[in-house]
């Protein structure tokens, strides 16, 4: 993947502060997450939206569907993730957002 990854991210509808470390360690944590995913490849625009369990993936604007072991998996990894920032507590939603420039 070439061009510098921007990270958007919402945790319960509220926006999240990131400092660079953060935001490029997410980013490039969401898209090596759904790299390998049929229909993910090249990606240039990424939304990965999980709420309760259920996650949705939008790459460069066309959705890609998920079996139950990836949704899990890349459910897991991300709340884990998103989990120790400081400003987190309990997770109901997430929106990463993240461009690739």
């Amino acid at each position: 993947m070439k061009g510098a990854l921007k990270a958007r991210l919402q945790v319960n509808k509220i926006s999240i502060e990131m400092n660079p470390f953060v935001e490029g360690f997410l980013a490039h944590i969401a898209v090596g997450v759904v790299a390998s995913l049929k229909g993910a490849e090249s990606v240039q625009h990424l939304e990965i939206r999980q709420e309760k369990g259920n996650v949705k993936i939008s790459v460069n604007g066309r959705d890609v569907p998920l079996t139950p072991f990836p949704n899990d998996i890349i459910c897991s990894t991300l709340t884990g993730l998103v989990s120790s920032l400081k400003e987190v507590t309990d997770i109901e939603s997430l929106d990463i957002s993240v461009d690739v420039h």
